[in-house]
């Protein structure tokens, strides 16, 4: 049985953004000043545009309607996706991070940014970018090893803007 608010949250308004073909990644109720807000995150593989947000995001508000889930008291629902920056702690996290940059956190080898490659039920293949003229050496990582990850920006990727060249 669940005993947080979040938990119940989370088992009514699952299914409702499953079977809008997204992924319910976050749930939280926070206080700010004499409101509350219930901030619930989605995504999908293909990731969540504006409009499944804002289809999601009426789905949610009718449904927290008819059940008053969040009790009488006045709150604002916020729905987004998660941040550029996110932390990776599921599997289907680090398979729609593939061909990004991460920044590892190891359990034992200290840190590492790297490319994933690929990813398996095992762990991830992973490209280390060259230092100083190096070239870039690929390396497996078991998810055991992993203590964090977290996707990192890139504003310039050389290799992206290459290919891209090199279509037209």
């Amino acid at each position: 049985m669940s005993t947080t608010q979040s938990e119940r949250l989370r088992e009514l308004l699952e299914p409702l953004v499953t079977s809008q073909g997204l992924d319910l990644e976050e749930i939280a109720v926070d206080s700010v000043g004499r409101k509350r807000v219930l901030r619930v995150v989605v995504d999908s593989d293909s990731g969540a545009d504006l409009d499944a947000i804002a289809d999601v995001s009426r789905a949610l508000s009718a449904k927290l309607d008819e059940t008053e889930a969040m009790g009488d008291a006045a709150y604002d629902l916020e729905v987004g996706t998660p941040g550029a920056e996110r932390p990776l702690t599921e599997h289907r996290h680090f398979v729609r991070a593939t061909d990004r940059l991460v920044k590892f956190q190891l359990t034992e080898d200290g840190e590492l940014v790297a490319r994933i490659l690929a990813v398996d039920e095992e762990g991830l293949d992973v490209e280390v970018p060259g230092v100083k003229g190096r070239k870039a050496t690929t390396r497996r990582i078991a998810f055991p090893e992993i203590a964090k990850a977290r996707v990192q920006v890139e504003f310039n990727r050389k290799d992206t803007k290459d290919k891209k060249e090199e279509e037209a």
